[in-house]
């Protein structure tokens, strides 16, 4: 089934202040806990965390959808995810897992009934006491994407 609804967010100037920040995504039904299977997911509210701050980025609607093993309908997740670190479910298939981790995407199970909150509150510790395991590796992939923007600004742009 395609997005039927998004909400996006507009960041503020003193987002990307250089803090180290990552977008994560929650399978979420009532935006206040992970309790959602990835790929029949009605819901999903993307985050910018950092270690002292949190924003809700995006919330975006896809309706029911079965669990049947179509993988047509995952294409359109993987858009929303674009540019996210991480993605929290309760449950995802092995198609979908390497799908993701292919995209630079750390796919996180959760326990029933998990709260959004207290996953954030928990990645914020993780981030203020050092990036270790897939936060390091996205914080590295993030830092190599700006050095090579960069790269590509100072060669300046010619007609």
């Amino acid at each position: 089934m395609a997005m039927q609804r998004q909400l996006r967010v507009l960041e503020n100037e003193t987002a990307g202040d250089g803090a180290a920040a990552l977008q994560v995504a929650f399978a979420t039904s009532d935006l206040k806990h992970v309790d959602q299977h990835f790929g029949s997911a009605e819901r999903f509210a993307i985050y910018r965390v950092e270690a002292e701050r949190v924003t809700l980025s995006q919330v975006a609607e896809f309706g029911s959808l079965e669990k049947d093993g179509n993988e047509n309908k995952l294409l359109e997740k993987f858009v929303l995810l674009d540019g996210c670190a991480a993605v929290y479910s309760q449950a995802i298939g092995p198609s979908a897992v390497r799908q993701l981790l292919g995209l630079g995407i750390q796919p996180l199970r959760v326990p029933e009934g998990s709260g959004i909150t207290a996953l954030v509150t928990a990645l914020q510790h993780e981030l203020a006491a050092g990036d270790t395991g897939w936060i390091s590796r996205a914080l590295e992939r993030q830092r190599r994407d700006r050095q090579r923007f960069d790269a590509m600004e100072a060669e300046g742009w010619e007609d």
